[in-house]
């Protein structure tokens, strides 16, 4: 039996405890992979800690997280975000391989450290620029700056697709190019 508090946390989460009873009950099985849904956070990230903490949420969830760095001037990036949008939460590009999240990093945020600050570290020179994180590091190798590729729909679906096999696997481009921690 759950206590009072417990009942109204797992109703707010849209939660049902399980009734009790004196009878084992059996867990299914399979052997074919769940597929995970694509997530799509509706904010943009003003503050490195937000960022900070979207990474260490997906490592620990193994979901790959793809950003697309953008500022409130930015034109091309909002042809881009659609789009990527779009194919990440319509067509559900990436789940077949695990699934992807999806933010906006809002680079001319006062919070971000201007232009010096969190898109130097992370080598991002130009906007937009598409940058996927696995396992809190940066693929770097992967990164996308090109416009040409970033308002090709084909070219960004087998792009998502890509990363979304990593899960957690880390990849090329991350902490030291790779070197530690493959």
């Amino acid at each position: 039996m759950i206590g009072p508090v417990t009942s109204k946390l797992y109703e707010r989460l849209g939660l049902r405890a399980a009734a009790s009873s004196s009878h084992t009950t059996c867990r299914s099985f399979s052997t074919s992979p769940t597929m995970l849904k694509n997530r799509i956070y509706p904010a943009a990230i003003r503050r490195e800690s937000d960022l900070e903490s979207l990474t260490l949420m997906s490592a620990s969830t193994r979901i790959p997280l793809i950003t697309l760095w953008t500022t409130n001037w930015c034109g091309i990036c909002k042809t881009v975000s659609p789009l990527l949008r779009q194919l990440i939460e319509k067509e559900r590009v990436g789940e077949e391989q695990g699934g992807v999240s999806f933010v906006e990093v809002e680079m001319d945020s006062p919070d971000m450290g201007g232009i010096g600050g969190l898109p130097m570290r992370y080598g991002i020179n130009s906007i937009p620029t598409l940058l996927s994180f696995d396992r809190q590091e940066p693929q770097l190798e992967t990164k996308v700056s090109k416009l040409d590729e970033l308002k090709n729909k084909e070219f960004l679906r087998r792009w998502i697709e890509k990363e979304a096999a990593r899960q957690g696997s880390g990849g090329s481009g991350g902490r030291f190019m790779g070197l530690f921690g493959r």
